[in-house]
């Protein structure tokens, strides 16, 4: 990748995860270009509630898949998941925490930003000039 993304204060994008490793391109961070059709931007923090309803959804994130290398997700990981399934759980009740720090801007062109901030895993704090 050429250049780093941002975050949605267009500051660079912070590491959504390492373990376990997330983002479409699997480097840790919620990376989203051309070549990511579901638009993996959402730095969320897992939780039983919206594992269920992913499952429910047709996305079933919390069983394993070896043949992928993947090792299913618990409450408490960090996952960069797509910014219109993110969206979908907000509108039903169902939105995870989000890591604002390591959201990719992008997202914005999707979820309104007020709906972040609402539910934002940490307040940001912002240096004083």
């Amino acid at each position: 990748m050429a250049q780093r993304s941002k975050n949605i204060f267009g500051e660079p994008i912070e590491t959504c995860s390492d373990d376990p490793l997330t983002g479409f391109y699997r480097n840790g961070c919620c990376d989203s270009q051309v070549g990511d059709p579901g638009k993996h931007m959402v730095c969320a923090i897992m939780t039983e509630k919206f594992l269920a309803f992913s499952k429910l959804c047709g996305n079933d994130l919390s069983t394993p898949m070896p043949q992928y290398n993947f090792p299913g997700l618990k409450a408490g990981d960090r996952w960069c998941m797509c910014a219109n399934r993110w969206k979908e759980a907000y509108n039903s009740g169902m939105a995870p925490m989000v890591d604002l720090e390591a959201t990719n801007e992008l997202a914005l062109e999707i979820i309104p930003i007020e709906a972040l901030l609402e539910f934002a895993w940490r307040t940001p704090v912002k240096e004083k000039t």
